[in-house]
């Protein structure tokens, strides 16, 4: 008789050596709704030529698409009406892309196809879709796979541009990293906050009318309750995107000087009108306050088993070998109680992947999953199977204990610096690029 597996409903990039990352696509929440559109348009009118970007053609079907595709993330009913007024914004956004696009593959920067399964099976995994469910969804309201496909592989291109710019000219030194220290022990009492944001660009003044409408559109959405990192991951052209729109904890002196006046007087939650900013507009979102230095966190110290199997699983259709791991990683649930012996395991499975993440802030988990389920467990505990289409993962809690860290460590402090920088290069690659590009926008 032939088995089924029940596995939890878990991806792939659940396991620990990623769950420090970000997801690049966050999953709009319409998408698992089975919400229905009216169909796209006729082959000839989505051909009509909208944008030509240094002769590369943006076409009306690829604006129809986008724009379909931001008012599912956001949760916008879709209507002549709403596409109407999201297509000024959609157009500026997929020339930028379109530029960027241009200058990675100048640059010969590569995005495995695998990179963008994964996010796609993140998409998926947190919307409790089956494989390929997400790409009915989307032929459902009319957009084409192909639209997000792009989406993402523009935009992990381009991270990893930026990053390899940022890593060849301003690497944080010792001395940035013990400025920046230096800087916050001086603010040792003082409020910090963590924030999320959007941010909107602005390339010339001529634009600023139909951003500002953009703006309006998309707070009004948030406030309805759409969540603010799927449409930060959607909207926001800040190198954030990739992380929620997530800016980690600021001290008051890293907020531009009007982000701080209205960040001061909001409430935890709250998420701010459109504020004024260099190069165009942000939106925030106030997660929570406190003082500088004094920062409770749960450090844990992890250990990963990883069972492999020998072909992509069918969860209604598992091979015997499949059976067999997730049999082998039940048994590890009530035998495995030290490190060492889920390192022994791990390696008994062939050890493909590193078994020990090193330290983990618990606070600094993304996946919420895996957050939630880390935050129920104690030390010498280990999680259920978690699988995958490639195979099986088990976490291990080797300690787990609460410490005031005070200051960040020097790692977070150069990753923190790093960002920064990073952000500042995305931004002037992008106005230069603009600068010289050579764009026909028709009517």
């Amino acid at each position: 008789m032939t088995q089924c597996l029940s596995f939890p409903r878990l991806a792939a990039s659940f396991v620990v050596a990623v769950m420090m990352q970000a997801s690049p696509v966050l999953a709009p929440p319409a998408l698992a709704q089975g919400k229905t559109a009216p169909p796209i348009q006729a082959a000839g009118d989505a051909m009509n030529i909208v944008a030509v970007v240094n002769g590369d053609v943006i076409s009306r079907g690829d604006v129809e698409n986008r724009r379909r595709l931001f008012a599912l993330s956001s949760g916008l009913p879709i209507n002549n009406e709403v596409l109407a007024r999201l297509t000024p914004q959609v157009t500026r956004q997929l020339i930028d892309e379109r530029l960027r696009l241009q200058e990675t593959q100048r640059k010969r920067v590569v995005v495995q196809d695998k990179q963008v399964a994964g996010a796609i099976a993140e998409v998926e995994g947190r919307n409790g879709m089956p494989a390929g469910g997400l790409a009915r969804q989307l032929a459902a309201n009319g957009v084409a796979m192909r639209t997000l496909i792009d989406q993402i592989r523009v935009q992990l291109a381009w991270s990893q541009l930026v990053r390899q710019q940022v890593g060849q000219q301003g690497a944080p030194t010792a001395a940035d990293i013990a400025d920046q220290e230096a800087q916050i022990r001086s603010q040792i009492g003082q409020p910090e906050y963590r924030v999320g944001e959007i941010f909107i660009p602005v390339a010339n003044p001529s634009q600023d009318a139909e951003a500002s409408k953009f703006v309006e559109t998309i707070i009004q959405q948030l406030r309805s309750g759409a969540p603010f990192p799927v449409v930060a991951a959607q909207f926001s052209q800040s190198q954030t995107a990739l992380q929620g729109g997530d800016l980690g904890w600021v001290q008051a002196n890293q907020l531009d000087p009007a982000q701080l006046r209205i960040v001061k007087e909001m409430p935890v939650g709250a998420i701010s009108n459109p504020i004024k900013v260099a190069g165009g507009y942000s939106i925030l979102r106030l997660g929570a306050k406190r003082e500088v230095g004094k920062d409770p966190s749960t450090i844990m110290h992890l250990r990963q088993i990883w069972l492999p199997f020998s072909q992509a699983l069918n969860p209604q259709a598992p091979t015997p070998q499949q059976i067999s791991l997730l049999e082998t990683a039940k048994r590890y649930q009530t035998t495995i109680k030290t490190c060492d012996e889920a390192d022994a395991a791990n390696k008994a499975a062939g050890g493909g992947r590193n078994p020990d993440p090193g330290e983990v802030r618990l606070e600094a988990v993304a996946n919420p999953e895996v957050k939630a389920m880390l935050t129920q467990m104690s030390a010498g505990q280990i999680t259920p199977p978690l699988p995958s289409q490639e195979g099986i993962t088990m976490i291990f809690v080797c300690s787990k204990e609460t410490q005031d860290r005070g200051v960040p460590s020097k790692d977070e402090l150069a990753e923190k610096i790093f960002s920064e920088r990073a952000e500042l290069t995305s931004r002037q690659m992008l106005r230069d690029l603009q600068r010289k590009a050579m764009i026909d926008l028709r009517s």
